[in-house]
């Protein structure tokens, strides 16, 4: 990837966490976003810090060489700032892909390459790959009323697409991810070699996407490889098998599960001047899939974080409350750095009135969902104005962000306590339990 090809509007979500991070209800608002959102257009960082992640950097996968890369090159980019900047150990699991999967089905003595790649945390096949008859299944429902009969030495091809009727993406890919995440825990229960999943992607191409899937607690012997197949491969396979029952299917993968190993959480803040101790969380997560450079999934949310606290600095603006950037690890395949983050803010007994997270790529932004009660987003709703100029005012009570979730579950009611005090004391407007993308 020469060249990232994001547009000014990148700049945007800068400004989104401004509005969030600030309570807007002075007389200068509109001048302080102004200034806040002209800086992030004419000198940010986001675009640079980017560019280095995904293209000098690449794919960050937890426990990974790049992973540690991406752990120090962050750190060392926001002491450069001034900041108060320390790592969260965590630890993290540890998976290789090995060698280029292979695969190809046969039929009439035809032999017919197409493209897979291993999800993360597969098993491996043995070295001389698997080969089997294949059963198509639309879906896990579909898996659910088969048999042992039906399955035992196949492989299972697991073939639900993604709704394009869907207006909202995360809506069409959630509908269909069991498919990948745990249909080689249930194939495998009806006796399956393998399984092939149709890639989670609404275009069709030659590229097949990895993604998390699980074992849960099965026994290492009972476990069968699983493998992503592209959608223009998974379109050709159904139309074959149609015509072709007794079409084989042949993969053949080299990955492989290691112990867990320890990684960081990279954590930078600016002290409150007034209360230090109640902090407003923005992070994103700098772990990525090995296959892509991770710039939209999400080395944007980490540089836009990262570039609040610059911003912040660059302005002279000084927050009341402590401002903290928190760059998880292990979001993909694991969520260690979120659950690690939300345990020591419990030990410490850190009180959290806000958390921000953005991880829906560095496309052009929209607005947020928010998770909190109908009181808070009604207030929230009353800033809608303020937004509208830079058309990203799209608000909706909806779900939160991976990472920042355990803090909320850890936290409980004890955030709405802390925004009550605060409000009583200070007459302010503080939003309570928004848990953002």
């Amino acid at each position: 990837m020469k060249k990232l090809p994001l547009s000014k509007n990148f700049f945007l979500l800068n400004l989104t966490i401004f509005l969030f991070v600030f309570t807007v209800n002075s007389q200068n608002d509109e001048a302080q976003i102004k200034s806040f959102y002209d800086n992030a257009l004419l000198q940010g960082k986001s675009y640079a810090w980017l560019d280095h992640l995904s293209n000098d950097i690449g794919g960050r996968l937890s426990g990974s060489e790049n992973a540690e890369l991406a752990v120090k090159y962050t750190k060392q980019e926001l002491e450069k700032l001034g900041l108060d900047v320390y790592l969260q150990p965590v630890m993290v699991p540890k998976w290789e892909r090995g060698t280029q999967e292979e695969a190809f089905f046969t039929f009439d003595d035809q032999k017919i390459h197409v493209n897979i790649c291993a999800l993360g945390g597969s098993i491996g096949t043995p070295s001389s790959g698997i080969d089997g008859e294949v059963i198509e299944v639309n879906g896990m429902k579909a898996l659910e009323k088969l048999t042992l009969k039906d399955v035992k030495d196949k492989i299972v091809f697991l073939n639900e697409p993604m709704d394009p009727t869907q207006i909202h993406t995360f809506e069409a890919y959630g509908n269909c991810v069991n498919q990948r995440y745990s249909g080689a825990l249930e194939a495998a229960k009806l006796g399956a070699k393998a399984v092939v999943v149709r890639s989670l992607n609404l275009r069709l191409d030659d590229f097949p996407h990895t993604g998390s899937m699980t074992y849960a607690d099965m026994e290492v012997g009972k476990r069968i490889p699983s493998v992503a197949i592209s959608t223009k491969d998974a379109e050709k396979l159904s139309k074959l098998l149609k015509e072709k029952s007794e079409l084989r299917f042949h993969l053949k993968t080299s990955c492989k599960q290691f112990d867990d190993v320890q990684s960081y959480n990279v954590i930078a803040e600016m002290k409150g001047s007034e209360f230090p101790n109640e902090i407003i969380l923005v992070g994103g997560h700098l772990d990525s899939w090995d296959l892509g450079d991770g710039a939209h999934d999400d080395g944007a949310g980490v540089v836009q974080s990262m570039d609040v606290l610059r911003l912040l600095k660059l302005t002279g603006i000084k927050p009341k409350r402590t401002i903290r950037v928190v760059l998880f690890m292990n979001e993909e395949n694991g969520l260690r750095g979120g659950m690690k983050y939300a345990e020591e803010t419990k030990l410490k007994n850190e009180r959290h009135i806000f958390a921000l997270e953005s991880d829906s790529g560095g496309f052009t932004p929209r607005g947020f969902s928010f998770d909190c009660n109908a009181l808070y987003f009604n207030q929230v709703l009353t800033w809608k104005p303020l937004f509208e100029p830079y058309l990203i005012h799209y608000f909706k009570q909806e779900g939160s962000g991976a990472d920042i979730g355990p803090l909320k579950n850890e936290l409980g009611f004890q955030k709405v306590q802390i925004i009550q005090r605060v409000n009583e004391k200070m007459g302010e407007n503080v939003i309570s339990e928004v848990i953002i993308k």
